[in-house]
């Protein structure tokens, strides 16, 4: 597993290495002793799915501690644009986002670790994300941000995105108090 870092440094890329032949593919999406080489210790204990069509925009969430959620996220099928934006107050990158395409042809993983607003737009119909999580959902710790706040300035490369209404009522990122240190 390729580590690749980012312009924040605890959002990692992690780029599996893939075996293919006439048959197909084969790739560890996750190996607990090569994450440890790769200096992420974590331990997930719940695994999301989702199904979306093109153009939806699922974010940006977070979960408050002490419910907060470190996030090992790849697509299985299609294409998205994964954002992370810093969210801890203490960090030099607070406000700063990474946004990068995962795919099913690169096949690219990102670790979103705590202290991280995260969402996506996916760029292909009936795109399937995968995601672990390293605490449990915890509705009443679950915060959004605005996902297109213009003191973030996310480039979504698209107008009018499909935004559920709960994503629509997301906070500003002025009005917006971190929980995180």
């Amino acid at each position: 597993m390729q580590k690749i870092l980012t312009s924040i440094p605890d959002i990692i890329l992690l780029k599996p290495y893939v075996f293919e032949d006439q048959r197909g593919y084969f790739f560890e999406s996750y190996n607990s002793e090569k994450f440890l080489e790769q200096g992420i210790e974590v331990s997930f204990i719940q695994d999301n799915q989702s199904l979306s069509e093109k153009n939806v925009l699922r974010g940006l969430h977070f979960q408050s501690p002490p419910f907060a959620q470190g996030k090992l996220v790849r697509v299985i099928k299609g294409a998205v644009l994964d954002v992370a934006v810093d969210i801890r107050k203490s960090s030099p990158y607070y406000g700063q986002y990474v946004a990068q395409e995962l795919s099913e042809q690169n096949k690219l993983m990102m670790w979103v670790p705590p202290g991280f607003a995260h969402g996506f737009l996916t760029l292909e119909p009936e795109t399937i994300f995968f995601y672990k999580c390293t605490a449990l959902y915890n509705k009443a710790s679950e915060g959004i941000v605005k996902w297109d706040d213009p003191d973030i300035g996310i480039d979504w490369n698209i107008e009018n995105p499909i935004v559920s209404n709960r994503d629509k009522h997301g906070l500003s990122f002025k009005e917006f108090v971190s929980p995180f240190v």
